[in-house]
């Protein structure tokens, strides 16, 4: 007796603008986690590995941000060099890029761990 599979087509809709501000401000605040791709930050992180990024963190000097840059998000160290802020790849072999002013920064890397293990977590903030 054959099977027969219904595939039904599910629409991926925008969000409607139904929730208050308030509620809307509070999340926008929450840490959230990503999983790093590619080689661009070898060798303190690796693809697959898991950060976790805190939208109101500090970002400073030397802290590794989640920023715009050209319209798109991008996972880089944040260097301040003769007074001009930049996105460093910790892997040689990609370029430095110059931002405008630390307000492209949406969140600091506050926590990296692989998935699965708890041993191999690692913080970034004091």
């Amino acid at each position: 007796m054959a099977m027969t599979i219904q595939r039904r087509i599910i629409p991926v809709l925008p969000a409607t603008p139904t929730e208050d501000a308030a509620q809307t401000a509070c999340e926008n605040a929450e840490p959230y986690a990503l999983m790093v791709l590619g080689d661009s930050m070898l060798p303190e992180f690796a693809e697959g590995e898991i950060i976790v990024v805190e939208p109101e963190g500090l970002a400073r000097d030397g802290s590794y941000v989640v920023a715009m840059l050209d319209e798109e998000l991008i996972f880089r160290q944040l260097q301040l060099r003769d007074g001009r802020w930049r996105l460093h790849p910790l892997n040689a072999n990609y370029p430095d890029a110059e931002i405008a002013g630390i307000e492209s920064v949406r969140g600091v890397v506050i926590q990296k761990s692989l998935p699965g293990s708890r041993r191999s977590r690692k913080s970034y903030v004091d």
